[in-house]
């Protein structure tokens, strides 16, 4: 019984949503600093916090939603809603875990980090509460939550984010909020549940599929030219003396980072593939670890992103 209860609490802490905090290494990694002094360190102990912390975050919010998640075709499976996991001890739980991370982050990272916490935790609050039932600022609400790890890791290892980082990562975050909107929008037709649709989630009844389509298309194209433009400015301009010798005069000082835009834009169509043709998009991180050829192209723009930053300087 004991084990059972445990795994319920691990469902419903959803490990799985971690992924998303690895955006938390962008702003070191992209700034080169991430293999140097404590920086590493700081970037893994911040990851470890935010991680307890949003599942914190997601034990609170799946109370809350317990009463409408009952009406939904998949989220009625969910562990309080389905009443295999009480309420009492997920909230014993979430108190643990977000006090816990804030705690530790104060003691081990720094008081601006913990400030970033308090303001992601205010912000699931306040969605859970308020605005998940208002068009568009649902979305919007959603997506600055991806938008405060990657700040939030600059405040843990004290680097800064560039202004075309915060652009780039502000149009990933609403092409992954509003590509939620539509596949939830998906689901709810594909079980027919139109009539109970408004009480499950009363905005989706809102969102007109064509405002969803524009949003989603104008976020890609946002997202591909920002992160263009980003790469240009910070592709190291400094190769080894050795490699050198062996490249053409043109290939001596080139923006090498921009080698990485053709994995963003087959990601970014591939996501957009997924929403439209197979109807997922409603949990990124199922896509990115179910879908094969999503997880080939981030896995690779990783390894040629860290290459060409770490690596290419020095190589020969």
């Amino acid at each position: 019984m004991m084990f059972f209860t445990i795994y319920q609490i691990i469902r419903t802490a959803r490990p799985r949503q971690w992924l998303k905090n690895l955006s938390l290494f962008a702003a070191p990694l992209f700034t080169g600093m991430i293999l140097s002094g404590h920086t590493l360190d700081l970037a893994i102990k911040a990851f470890v916090a935010f991680c307890a912390l949003s599942s914190g975050a997601y034990l609170v919010n799946d109370i809350i939603d317990a009463p409408k998640d009952r009406l939904h075709p998949i989220k009625k499976n969910r562990p309080i809603a389905s009443g295999t996991l009480s309420a009492g001890l997920a909230f014993s739980v979430a108190m643990v875990l977000v006090f816990g991370a804030l705690i530790g982050s104060t003691v081990y990272i720094g008081t601006f980090y913990t400030l970033a916490l308090i303001a992601y935790v205010l912000i699931q609050l306040s969605y859970s509460l308020y605005f998940r039932n208002v068009i568009i600022l649902d979305s919007l609400v959603v997506a600055s939550g991806f938008v405060l790890r990657v700040f939030a890791g600059g405040l843990a290892t004290n680097t800064s984010v560039s202004s075309w980082l915060g652009l780039t990562t502000i149009g990933v975050s609403l092409l992954l909020a509003f590509g939620k909107r539509r596949s939830e929008k998906t689901i709810m037709s594909k079980y027919a549940l139109e009539q109970k649709q408004g009480e499950t989630r009363s905005t989706l009844r809102h969102y007109p599929d064509n405002l969803l389509d524009s949003m989603m298309s104008i976020s890609a194209a946002y997202t591909i030219i920002s992160y263009s433009m980003f790469v240009f400015q910070i592709a190291p301009q400094r190769i080894s003396v050795e490699l050198s010798n062996y490249l053409p005069s043109i290939l001596k000082s080139p923006r090498w980072m921009m080698l990485t835009i053709p994995f963003v834009i087959y990601g970014v169509a591939r996501y957009l593939y997924v929403v439209y043709e197979k109807g997922e998009g409603e949990s990124p991180e199922r896509i990115l670890l179910s879908d094969r050829p999503l997880l080939l192209a981030v896995v690779l723009w990783g390894l040629v992103t860290f290459g060409i930053m770490f690596f290419l300087p020095y190589v020969g």
